[in-house]
């Protein structure tokens, strides 16, 4: 028969395993991903027993109690804890979401597993490494462009034009949705993903925007839009309810409207 060997680093092995204090109660295990690609052979899983009663509700407080009492060698991103900056994402029991609004009491198992986001290169630990995910933000042109000379006090828009944006603005760019899609593991560097067509269409929808043309035009690839499969892997795991698939069908309705057609020609 065909062997079929996995490439070197792609099977963590068993690490270090911290057990809790004798006596202590209410222990959970966090089998936690841990590899320094500068230093480590191969990434390995590091399981810590702690006490839910010595730290708070979240998985990021367990984190942070691990890292500050138990392991300092443990990297993560953190920085508000409310759910808005976006920098503590990560795969928690094998799905994507945020690990300061995931509750630890939300997770079915007292075993529970946390790795770093899918498909990314790995800087440390649970911290990825989204220079191509900020980039393709950027490449979307995510601001306001008009024709118009600037006003003097501010740009007014019409309390329906502002209800479209709903659903649109208040994505935080954690890349959860981008990094939970197969079309982005496989088309990375060519497929824009969801989070930035998702930004995309939020410019796109704004009516006081005037560069709606030039937007669509510069999405009109192969690939920068049409990988998306409606595969809804990305409204799944949006810890803010979002849908950025829908986003990405209303942007190709409008790619192949009759009023683009004309523009164009």
């Amino acid at each position: 028969m065909v062997q079929l060997n996995l490439p070197r680093g792609s099977k963590p092995m068993a690490g270090k395993v911290h057990r809790a204090p004798a006596g202590a109660k209410n222990v959970k295990t966090y089998k936690v991903y841990r590899y320094d690609p500068e230093t480590d052979a191969d990434p390995r899983w590091d399981s810590y027993e702690v006490s839910t009663d010595d730290h708070g509700p979240m998985l990021l407080d367990a984190l942070i109690h691990i890292k500050n009492e138990i392991d300092p060698t443990l990297s993560f991103r953190r920085s508000c804890r409310e759910g808005i900056c976006g920098s503590c994402s990560m795969n928690i029991d094998g799905r994507n979401t945020l690990a300061c609004t995931k509750g630890w009491d939300e997770c079915s198992s007292h075993n529970i597993t946390i790795a770093p986001l899918p498909h990314q290169p790995v800087v440390k630990d649970l911290v990825t490494d989204l220079s191509l995910f900020y980039a393709q933000y950027d490449s979307i042109q995510p601001y306001l462009q008009s024709d118009l000379p600037d006003p003097e006090k501010e740009r007014l828009q019409s309390p329906a034009d502002r209800e479209k944006l709903d659903g649109l603005y208040e994505c935080i760019l954690c890349a959860c949705c981008s990094t939970s899609c197969p079309s982005y593991w496989w088309n990375q560097e060519e497929y824009l993903g969801p989070a930035a067509l998702l930004q995309s269409y939020r410019w796109i929808s704004d009516s006081r925007d005037d560069a709606t043309q030039k937007r669509l035009d510069d999405l009109e690839d192969p690939f920068k839009l049409y990988r998306c499969h409606t595969i809804m892997n990305c409204a799944q795991v949006c810890p803010k309810g979002l849908n950025p698939a829908k986003a990405i069908a209303e942007t190709k309705k409008l790619m192949v409207s009759p009023s683009r057609k004309k523009t164009a020609a």
